[in-house]
């Protein structure tokens, strides 16, 4: 039996210790790094190991593994690394280390995976449409374009091609102007844990499904709801896809289905030592 007494856990387990460790000291870094304005190569170090579209200049094979030790704030990182250490401890106390550090590399890998299935998903439509408009561009397609993409455009701009719809100069700066805004898009960076550790959440409800969690240290919920509460809290959220909303819901979704393949996987093959 696993013991969730006070004392039951006193020892911090090794792969949890050295994660946080990691974790925090990447997060040092960073900052040093954005406070001095220092770069490697040219390159910040979001350029080089956050995760990005795998059509952009930056994307890097690594960084499907990198972005899971990269935080953008210290909000971020404080809970992720709590969510961590609350669940973390738990999972590699029953598991041991090496099936813990497995299945967190795994859940963090296959959230980068479905974050990246969907950006494509996304970002496609938007790519076809702008091959289209370089080999046809006009201030009609132009006009189109920005107002089913939602980009913004100064009105003083357009002054000069509106006055002259057939103006080389403006339908070429149209162009550069479109290519840089889709540029922009695609070298956006994901960065965190987050996937790894709503794969941990993931594990945590499955093994655990009526252990009481307690909601802002007050309210009781098993585990099985609050898992499930929050998944489809993640799935409505990134439908929705709000204005201003910059986190990643399927990657968060992705680590939890990750989860969910390997645990079925484990405990398949391995009834008698699964849990």
């Amino acid at each position: 039996m696993t013991d969730f007494r006070p004392g039951g856990f006193q020892q911090l387990p090794t792969i949890v210790k050295n994660l946080l460790i990691i974790n925090v000291l990447v997060f040092l870094i960073q900052q040093l790094f954005e406070a001095r304005g220092m770069s490697l190569n040219g390159y910040s170090l979001e350029d080089l190991f956050a995760l990005h579209y795998w059509a952009s200049p930056n994307f890097r094979w690594w960084q499907l593994f990198t972005h899971m030790f990269m935080h953008g704030s210290i909000s971020h990182i404080f809970f992720n690394m709590f969510a961590l250490w609350m669940f973390g401890r738990i999972l590699e106390n029953v598991w041991g280390p090496k099936r813990f550090l497995f299945f967190y590399l795994v859940c963090g890998l296959g959230a980068a995976i479905c974050h990246l299935g969907v950006l494509t998903f996304e970002y496609a439509p938007i790519h076809n449409a702008f091959m289209t408009y370089q080999e046809h561009p006009s201030l009609p397609a132009f006009m189109d374009f920005i107002h089913k993409y939602h980009i913004g455009v100064d009105p003083s701009s357009m002054t000069g091609w509106i006055a002259d719809p057939s103006s080389p100069e403006q339908i070429r700066e149209s162009v550069i102007f479109l290519n840089k805004e889709y540029l922009g898009m695609i070298n956006e960076a994901t960065l965190g844990a987050s996937g790894a550790i709503f794969g941990l959440l993931f594990a945590f409800g499955y093994l655990f499904p009526n252990t009481l969690l307690y909601l802002y240290f007050a309210i009781p919920v098993k585990a099985k709801y609050f898992v499930a509460g929050y998944a489809l809290l993640e799935l409505f959220s990134g439908i929705r896809n709000s204005a201003g909303d910059n986190i990643a819901h399927f990657a968060h979704l992705g680590g939890m289905l990750f989860a969910f393949i390997l645990l079925r996987i484990w405990n398949t093959k391995d009834r008698n030592h699964f849990y």
